[in-house]
């Protein structure tokens, strides 16, 4: 019984309604039809399921096997192939004799449905007792009129002559078969003769192929199909012979089928690297790319156009115009992985042309019917970011065309915009006054806080001269409006209102009519602050509105919704300009003095405003307060000491940043186009080598090593050894039964190899591993039960399906039957924790898409820093490396040691899930000394937000187990 083979199971159906066997056999014994296909069925059911029916098969034998129903016949193959046909030892049960005259006459039978289905039964059936004195009937069926059987009978052949008997059975089979393909009309068929002869005959099938070779184009899809087939096993047979399928290939290229053109481009990348043979699959694909509807089939022709670029980058970039084709498809991954393909294809030959059409691209989105245009806009600004970055050249054609949407209502689009903007005027300098000029112009169309306060630091760097300075000056004071902001009539209203919504249940609705949702989003440095997903109207700006005052300029609504920040950045500009303006001085004192007042007149309006209560809907913050004042002081020439930081030291942090990222891009080039070997390296040759001088311990090291290698022996080495590290003891050592496991997790699938060792001195029988889980985790298999002599070991493998990211667990025992009791013994197995860790994977994002992802997923997990780690950047980097997640935030945010860091996570699991998580965490201070000193503790909170609660919860509960710093680790 130890050694009996384990059954396969090819399908596992579960069904809460069993029916008894006496209620089956009842309905089997009646004459009625329908009743006999519902036992049959319910028959099925039982046996697919693990339940042995033995006291079935002679009724079964007697009421269901003459019965002429088609369905009843159908069923009863299912039967048949569902029962046991040996016993323990492989013999073939006596009573499976009974069946076969059933099945002869089947294969004789005058409708050639049954004669079909009979047919397609034997195609499943291995023993070959059954199949022997069936062997006449089958091949009789070769020659019959329907072309039904005939291609079901070459099935049962080609199934058949599989067995380690099967040559004895079918002599002559291959000659049959060949004999029937040549004379054979029917299109089915023949093609599986010639799969036939592909496994069995491979010669008679390439001699076939190369006989008919004239009417290859005129073949059907299926045959063609099959003829790759045959090529692909041929070739890799006999490599030498790839040359003489050339030239078939390049035939069955022309087929109007798809399908067989992309079999015919995959089948000619695979046998030559050529670039004539690479150009025509490249060519096939991209004819898919334009013709074929459906998304899937152009992923996939997608990711075999990426296998190309990566092996024949040369060929490829003749064909980036073709791929480009691919942006008509309405799906924004298709035009995402189409992007992404192309823009690693531009050289200085066809730069021009991928720009013209991506700028044509851009113009349709304007469409308003265009399906998600401000997400393909956003992917479009960033394709030409990157051909702008590579050559510069060409930034100047396109940089007018993406300026027009920087009023887009896409905040990631304009976002994206207005940083192409920025780093064109610091890497091209003769074009930044057309390119102000252009600003200067669309700036009123501008309704995002973080776009408008990028386009204003664009004005205040890069206005260089008196114009540009004066023009930027009216283009602020257009968009401001006149001051004061809030009229004193309109000041006493707000206070009233704010004092009445004090005094009430609801005092934010007393204070603000917002008209729109609000939601929590977080900032570079890991704070919060309130964004609004629509205007919001308060009690003031509607006086204010009335009034008709400042309804109207961008800035002016903006800073009247409460937005200081922007009130602080409008500051510096007015500070980095009118500086600029004195450092030139072709202005007269007095209009410089007067330009100073009425920027001092702005400053105080925003501070005025933020000090009305009830003005706007949030109050004024300390840190925009504080920048206000530092700009007034200025302005005033209160503080002339930092005329340097703002005209020299911003302009300067920048441009290294843009430096440095240009430098990392350039080694990244560099590292990717370096050759793993290079051509000038020794070649070592080891039977040339002269040996005099090594020791004998030396050689036999290289032997051994070379040995190794060859062998695969070092691989299979650490696989081994890996495996030992993942071994979990299930039962204790003084247990009747010790059991071990092995977990290995394959994505979706995780495989358990349970080693069960009979630890006593009697013989264990009908022991069974019983296993529950717990979570997103469900077994597809039936127990089954083994014998185990004394000291005999047994492994048994379970297979587990994983549906979420969600840690799962595993518990069980181990249910046997012993010698001398009278009840089944129970060992109690410890549970199995699976690691969210193996299904989570680092992943990279953009900024813009991290923070509103953020802001969208519902499900937030706030876990506390307890740490003995005593460096923020150490303990961040331990987070990172448990986790198994990427840091967005870029290291240069990270560098320095001032006891406070603030870092975005990002991972996605292999079912497509996202995961974020943000860490603000800092030093606190040592008593007596200055928080963020040496030596101090770390404090924070680790927020893990995703859309699922299992990632949440389950990537906190591993956070919370895993920051505690080991010891060696603490102490340095």
């Amino acid at each position: 019984m130890a050694n009996a083979v384990e059954k396969s199971c090819t399908m596992l159906l579960y069904n809460d309604k069993q029916a008894s066997a006496a209620e089956i056999k009842e309905a089997l014994e009646g004459n009625d039809a329908h009743a006999k296909q519902a036992a049959m069925k319910k028959a099925v059911s039982l046996l697919l399921a693990g339940e042995q029916l033995p006291q079935l098969f002679i009724t079964i034998v007697r009421y269901v096997l003459p019965s002429e129903d088609h369905m009843v016949q159908k069923l009863l193959l299912l039967y048949l192939e569902a029962i046991e046909k040996t016993d323990s030892t492989g013999k073939l049960l006596p009573e499976m004799i009974l069946i076969c005259q059933n099945l002869r006459n089947n294969l004789q039978h005058p409708n050639e449905y049954i004669r079909g289905v009979t047919l397609r039964f034997l195609c499943r059936i291995k023993e070959e007792e059954i199949l022997e004195p069936l062997v006449p009937s089958i091949l009789a069926n070769l020659e019959h009129r329907h072309s039904y059987v005939r291609r079901n009978a070459v099935l049962a052949i080609n199934s058949i002559y599989k067995l380690p008997k099967g040559e004895l059975l079918l002599a002559d089979a291959p000659e049959t078969v060949e004999r029937l393909l040549r004379q054979e009309q029917d299109l089915s068929t023949r093609r599986n003769c010639l799969v036939m002869l592909t496994n069995h005959a491979i010669d008679r099938a390439i001699r076939y192929m190369l006989d008919s070779a004239d009417q290859l184009g005129s073949w059907g899809d299926l045959l063609q199909l099959s003829t790759l087939d045959l090529i692909r096993k041929a070739c890799r047979t006999n490599p030498a012979e790839k040359g003489k399928f050339i030239k078939t290939i390049l035939v069955l290229l022309q087929s109007p089928s798809p399908a067989v053109m992309y079999e015919c481009a995959v089948t000619l990348t695979s046998l030559s690297s050529a670039p004539s043979a690479v150009r025509a699959a490249a060519n096939c694909f991209c004819s898919l790319l334009s013709s074929h509807s459906d998304n899937n089939v152009k992923l996939i022709v997608l990711d075999r156009l990426q296998e190309l670029k990566e092996k024949h980058r040369e060929v490829m970039t003749d064909m980036v115009m073709d791929t480009l084709r691919a942006l008509s498809s309405p799906s924004l991954d298709i035009r995402k992985k189409t992007l992404d393909i192309s823009l690693e294809l531009i050289t200085s030959r066809n730069i021009d042309e991928v720009v013209s059409v991506l700028k044509k691209e851009v113009v349709k989105t304007q469409n308003k019917e265009y399906d998600k245009a401000g997400e393909y806009r956003q992917m479009l600004v960033q394709a030409i970011h990157s051909c702008a970055f590579k050559f510069p050249e060409v930034a100047g054609n396109v940089v007018h065309v993406l300026m027009d949407f920087l009023g887009d209502a896409n905040t990631a689009s304009a976002l994206d915009v207005i940083f192409f903007v920025r780093e064109i005027m610091e890497t091209n300098a003769r074009l930044r006054p057309n390119v102000l000029e252009r600003l200067h112009t669309v700036f009123y169309q501008i309704r995002s806080s973080r776009v408008v306060s990028c386009a204003l630091w664009i004005m205040g760097e890069y206005c260089a001269t008196t114009p540009e300075i004066v023009a930027a000056l009216a283009t602020l004071k257009e968009a401001l409006g006149p001051v004061p902001f809030l009229t004193p009539a309109a000041e006493e209203e707000a206070a009233q209102a704010a004092a009445a919504g004090s005094s009430s249940t609801n005092a934010a609705a007393a204070a603000a009519a917002v008209t729109g949702s609000k939601r929590p989003a977080v900032l570079a440095d890991g704070t919060y602050a309130t964004q609004s997903a629509v205007a919001e109207v308060t009690a003031a700006s509607a006086v204010v509105a009335s009034t008709g005052i400042g309804s109207g300029p961008n800035l002016r609504s903006l800073l009247l919704a409460g937005d200081f920040f922007l009130g602080g950045v409008i500051a510096g500009t007015q500070v980095k300009l009118l500086l600029r303006l004195q450092a030139l001085k072709d202005v007269s004192a007095a209009q410089l003095n007067c330009r100073f007042a009425e920027a001092m007149s702005y400053v105080v309006a925003t501070l005025r405003l933020g000090e009305v209560a009830g003005a706007t809907p949030t109050p004024l913050d300390a840190d925009s307060r504080d920048r206000m004042m530092l700009c007034l002081r200025v302005l005033a020439g209160q503080d002339t000491w930092s005329n340097s930081v703002w005209l020299e030291d911003c302009r300067r942090a920048f441009a290294g940043l843009t430096n440095e990222k240009q430098e990392a891009n350039a080694r990244t080039a560099s590292a990717e186009a370096r050759a793993a070997v290079q051509p000038d390296d020794l070649i070592d040759f080891q039977v040339l080598k002269n040996r005099k001088g090594m020791s004998q311990l030396e050689v036999e090291d290289e032997v051994t090593s070379d040995l190794a290698r060859a062998t695969g022996y070092a691989e299979a080495a650490a696989a081994a050894s890996s495996r030992l590290n993942r071994v979990l003891q299930l039962t204790g050592l003084s247990d009747p039964v010790y059991a071990e496991a092995v977990v290995t997790v394959h994505q979706y699938d995780i495989v358990l190899d349970v080693t069960v060792t009979n630890r006593t001195s009697e013989t264990m029988q009908a022991l069974c591993l019983e296993l529950a889980t717990m979570g997103d985790l469900k077994l597809v298999e039936r127990p089954q039960n083994y014998t185990l002599a004394p000291g005999d070991t047994k492994l048994i493998r379970a297979n587990i399906k994983v549906s979420s990211t969600e840690t799962g667990v595993i518990f069980g025992n181990i249910v046997y039957e012993g010698t001398g009791y009278a009840e089944r013994s129970v060992v109690v197995l410890n549970d199995i924790h699976i690691d969210i860790m193996d299904y989570i994977s680092p992943a990279v994002c953009a900024d813009v898409q991290f923070r509103n992802m953020w802001a969208e997923f519902e499900w937030e997990n706030k876990v506390a820093i307890a740490t003995s780690f005593t460096d923020v950047a150490a303990f961040l980097a331990h987070i990172i490396a448990t986790t198994n997640m990427k840091c967005l935030t870029p290291p240069s945010a990270l560098e320095g040691d001032c006891g406070y860091l603030a870092a975005n996570l990002y991972a996605k699991s292999v079912f497509g899930e996202d995961a974020l998580v943000n860490v603000s965490v800092e030093r606190t201070a040592v008593v007596g000394g200055p928080a963020g000193t040496e030596g101090g503790r770390l404090a924070g909170y680790i927020r893990i937000r995703s859309k699922t609660q299992g990632i949440a919860l389950s990537l906190g509960d591993k956070i919370t187990l895993m920051q505690k710093a080991p010891a060696a680790t603490a102490a340095a």
